[in-house]
């Protein structure tokens, strides 16, 4: 095989990829070219920057990338469109940012001609998957550098102790001291993996969360808030209309002071172990809720319960990374049909955790007519007697079943 002369990287500045830089550049003798995708994680970003610095990487080969409302906008928002949920919980905030990053990878390998890219995804997890099926799905002949499944680093304590040796700044620690969590965030979600959470009996330390309050401590009073839709996606916030990072910005605020959006998970990784991990998701968690209100007033039914019965299926293809795949831009295709006249506002209120619905309004593209579905009466829009022969017919094959039934016993 052809030497590596350049590979780009993945980098968060975190533990595992500030350990992997030097771990390249010792390795394979190659120039590196660091890059950070700004998905809305926050202040990570300078500190990526300077640590990259610092590690011997020029100015010049530091790619920090503000893609927050690509994000959102391209990856985030169709997911929504979906109402994708991974095993009847998980609102998939670390599955659907992997697309992106390879895509991006990709670009940039492309841009400086690398031979390589590389990430820092773990021999055990699913985002090894997730970043190298889009990598390959963009890019067929690129090479791919998965340090965790070459190296003997195999825990968060050796990492740390070859940090200490390299001389690499390692933030995050533990105030207890040991191994820090294994954190992910970005404009959807923070999770949270590692230390006790490696315990599915053991409850989270309260600490540990970072953009909600505890339920418990959430103001007394409810808080309501009204979203705009158009075509399925979001538009505006209380009659406030925000780009979709903003918008989804907004939300996280909204819903984490209302300590919405906590989850406690024990799920299916796609290499067959199960993993447990916590999540908070609070824009996401006040939009799911929103978006299946207001399709609930002008999907037709059929429509509605195909896509529930797609749901899970296209949920599985985000979180086992396929999000490149012709399946997926296929069934994508299907929901963004559906979603010509989701139209309309709804109105919520959240309160210590909880979103509730109260409200959806679409004047123009509603199926609620309340001349027929009124419980008063109707003037004769809805002919009751109809429904004896409805009734009747749904029920044929089982009065034949019946009927065979009651002959065998004869």
């Amino acid at each position: 095989m052809s030497r590596i002369n350049k590979v780009v990287l993945a980098y968060s500045g975190g533990l595992d990829t500030s350990v992997i830089l030097k771990w390249l550049q010792d390795t394979y003798q190659c120039e590196v070219i660091a890059f950070t995708a700004d998905l809305g994680q926050g202040e990570e970003i300078d500190l990526a920057k300077q640590k990259a610095l610092k590690l011997g990487i020029a100015p010049d080969n530091i790619f920090i990338d503000d893609l927050r409302e690509e994000f959102v906008r391209d990856f985030i928002f169709p997911m929504f469109r979906a109402n994708a949920i991974y095993e009847g919980e998980y609102l998939l905030g670390t599955s659907i940012a992997r697309p992106l990053i390879a895509k991006r990878l990709i670009e940039i390998a492309q841009i400086t001609g690398a031979d390589a890219v590389s990430h820092g995804a773990t021999g055990k997890g699913n985002d090894q998957v997730r970043f190298e099926l889009g990598a390959y799905a963009l890019m067929p002949d690129i090479r791919i550098i998965a340090p965790w499944r070459e190296w003997d680093l195999l825990s968060r304590e050796k990492l740390l102790e070859y940090a200490e040796a390299a001389g690499i700044e390692v933030d995050l620690k533990h105030k207890e001291g040991g191994a820090p969590y294994s954190v992910d965030a970005n404009m959807l979600h923070i999770s949270y993996e590692g230390r006790h959470l490696e315990d599915p009996s053991v409850a989270a330390e309260e600490s540990m969360w970072r953009w909600t309050v505890s339920p418990q401590d959430a103001p007394d009073e409810p808080e309501h808030v009204r979203i705009e839709f158009e075509k399925g996606d979001p538009i505006a916030v209380n009659g406030i209309t925000m780009s979709p990072a903003t918008l989804l910005a907004e939300l996280n605020h909204i819903g984490g002071r209302n300590g919405v959006g906590r989850l406690d998970l024990v799920e299916n990784r796609y290499v067959g172990m199960k993993s447990r991990g916590c999540y908070e998701t609070p824009g996401g968690t006040i939009l799911h809720r929103a978006h299946r209100a207001i399709e609930s007033i002008t999907l037709d039914r059929e429509v509605a319960h195909l896509k529930d019965d797609l749901m899970p299926r296209y949920a599985a293809m985000i979180y086992n990374g396929y999000w490149w795949s012709p399946e997926r831009i296929a069934l994508q295709t299907l929901i963004d049909h559906t979603q010509e006249y989701v139209n309309g506002t709804v109105d919520l209120q959240l309160y210590k955790g909880n979103v509730l619905v109260t409200g959806r309004s679409s004047p123009a593209d509603s199926l609620y007519d309340i001349s027929i579905s009124t419980f008063e009466d109707d003037a004769g829009a809805y002919d009751q007697k109809d429904a004896t022969g409805f009734i009747r017919l749904k029920a044929l094959r089982m009065r034949i079943a019946a009927m065979r039934n009651e002959q065998r016993k004869k």
